[in-house]
Order: C-alpha cells, then sequence, then structure tokens
C-alpha cells in the first residue's frame, strides 16, 4: 500500500469536511491508503501551547509522515487568499525536507474553503502550489473531464478541491464539491502508484 498524505488546517469544519472526501478518492484506489494529518493552530501569546496529541480528529502531522507519503495532498481555509498561519508556519518548518529533496517528484495536490464565493480561492490554491513546487512535487489538478468542475456553481474547479460555505453549514458540502474533492484525491493516488512502478 501506498500512503498518501492528507495534510489540513481546519478552523470551523469545512476545510476538514473536505479533507475526508480528498480521503475517500484516495482510498477508492487499490494500492493506495489515505494518511489524514492537521496541524496545531498558532497562537500570537507566546506561552500558549497546544497538546502532543489533539482532543479530537486525526493526529498532527510529523516529519516521519513526509517522508513515508507518496504523495501529498495540502488543504487549508483561505486568509485572505493565503493559506492559514497554522498550514504555513508547519510547511516553513520543512527546511530539511527540503534540503534532502524527501518530497521530489512525487505527486501533489491542493484544497481549500472560503465563506463566499469570490473569498480568495483560486489564490490560496495557487500560492499553496508555490512551497511544493519549491519542494520538487508534481502539482495534479481537476481537469475539465471531471464534468463537475464545469457545471459547479459553489466550490471547485481545475486548480484543485474547494468549498464555499455561505448561507451553509461548515461541513455542508455540495455533491459537486464532494465529487471534485474526491477526483482530486484519486488523481493523486493514481499517479503516485504510476510513478511507483518500475520502469520498462
Amino acid at each position: 500500500m501506498r500512503d498518501i498524505l492528507v495534510l489540513y488546517y481546519s478552523r470551523y469544519g469545512a476545510t476538514a469536511a473536505l479533507a475526508r472526501e480528498v480521503c475517500v478518492g484516495v482510498d477508492s484506489v487499490r494500492g493506495a491508503n489515505a494518511r489524514l494529518r492537521t496541524v496545531p493552530a498558532v497562537s500570537a501569546v507566546t506561552e500558549a501551547t497546544e497538546a502532543e496529541v489533539p482532543e479530537s480528529g486525526p493526529p498532527y502531522a510529523t516529519r516521519d509522515d513526509l517522508a513515508e507519503c507518496a504523495g501529498l495532498v495540502l488543504g487549508s481555509p483561505t486568509r485572505f487568499g493565503n493559506m492559514a498561519a497554522a498550514l504555513k508556519y508547519f510547511i516553513d518548518s520543512t527546511g530539511s525536507e527540503w534540503l534532502a529533496g524527501t518530497l521530489s517528484g512525487r505527486p501533489a495536490g491542493v484544497f481549500t474553503s472560503t465563506s463566499t464565493l469570490h473569498g480568495g480561492q483560486e489564490s490560496t490554491l495557487l500560492t499553496m502550489a508555490l512551497p511544493l513546487l519549491h519542494h520538487g512535487m508534481l502539482l495534479v489538478g481537476v481537469p475539465f473531464t471531471v464534468p463537475e468542475v464545469e457545471s459547479t456553481r459553489s466550490g471547485g474547479g481545475p486548480y484543485g478541491a474547494s468549498h464555499v460555505t455561505f448561507k451553509r453549514k461548515p461541513d455542508g458540502l455540495s455533491a459537486e464539491e464532494i465529487t471534485i474533492a474526491r477526483a482530486l484525491g484519486r488523481r493523486v493516488a493514481e499517479v503516485a502508484l504510476q510513478l511507483a512502478q518500475p520502469p520498462a
């Protein structure tokens, strides 16, 4: 089995809901297994610390998760058109993995959630892709061969999966958002397995 790391930060549950659907997509591929991880919140109060193990939900990501994954799908809510500080803080701590080329040549995808339709989804997805490119990862999007990319009236697009929470429960994903999130997880898993094949 090849583990695909689905790594996200979520404050109110919307990005977590997308992460679970990405995992469904990963797990639908024979030979692939979703490894769901999150990151702790950051605080402006220097004395504040997070527990080693979260009270609920998936465990916090470690460097071992990065080393052991065959692919990575990264998710964050939008913060002014960029990823949330908690996820950026974790990514900023991966300098040794960058130096060692730990993630180089592995596939990656991105996903996000916003409270409004024009809340910066595309810019967030693109800025989340930048550190993955620096790590030498191979970006996988969601092509227009997935019909929901064209028909969605909420989240989702070619850059990655997304969710709009406006006038909905944070975890109330639309049918199109679910399909696109699963397609993203499936594509990253399929590419990871193809890359793992020995050359002919």
